[in-house]
């Protein structure tokens, strides 16, 4: 806050305004450019999906986020191995690899196996010389009827929670929230001297 008996601040900001107008005419252009370049990309990758890689579903970070799940960096090695995909196969096969990632729980471990098992179900893999095909590439009618997977491989459905509805009974009306919720709180509380005083009992039973 201002003290004493100063001038009133009056800045001149108004000076040389033009200097500081952003405008935004090029943004068709660069709608544009962005379109044709994701065109030259998907040509260049075909038949590889335009996205890049299968990425494993993992829980964000922190306890403010750890209930949102995402696309991670990459499968760990411990669920490659369940699911009898090699460390090295993985990435040639359209396969992200996190070497440096560690499964905390089986649940997570289980969905980026089945993950993984769709992925090699559905995938085609084109030989790499056109007359000679190795152990593990699809045939000529795969082949034939193959189409550009254009967003995500294996989009992440975020599971969304459901709420039952049942009628109010009498039975229902009956129960006391607010007496029960006290009842338990206060039980919770006096186990310490409640276990103490038996055991105290006990003892003057026992004379």
């Amino acid at each position: 806050m201002v003290k004493h008996n100063n001038v009133v601040p009056n800045g001149h900001f108004k000076k040389d305004w033009q200097s500081y107008v952003k405008t935004w005419f090029n943004q068709p252009a660069r709608k544009k450019r962005r379109r044709t370049v994701r065109q030259k990309k998907a040509v260049a990758v075909f038949p590889r999906p335009t996205a890049g890689p299968l990425r494993p579903v993992v829980h964000s970070q922190t306890l403010k986020y750890n209930s949102k799940i995402r696309a991670g960096r990459g499968f760990t090695l411990e669920e490659l191995k369940a699911a009898g995909i090699s460390k090295k196969l993985a990435p040639t096969i359209g396969i992200a690899v996190d070497h440096r990632r560690k499964n905390r729980c089986l649940e997570s471990l289980q969905v980026n196996v089945a993950r993984l098992n769709t992925y090699r179900a559905k995938l085609v893999v084109f030989p790499r010389r056109s007359r000679k095909s190795k152990v593990g590439d699809s045939g000529p009618e795969d082949l034939a009827s193959v189409t550009q997977v254009l967003g995500s491989v294996l989009p992440i459905v975020k599971p969304r929670p459901t709420a039952e509805l049942i009628p109010i009974t009498d039975e229902l009306k009956a129960v006391k929230g607010y007496q029960k919720l006290r009842l338990e709180r206060m039980n919770a509380r006096l186990v310490g001297v409640r276990k103490k005083k038996a055991e105290a009992a006990e003892k003057e039973d026992k004379k």
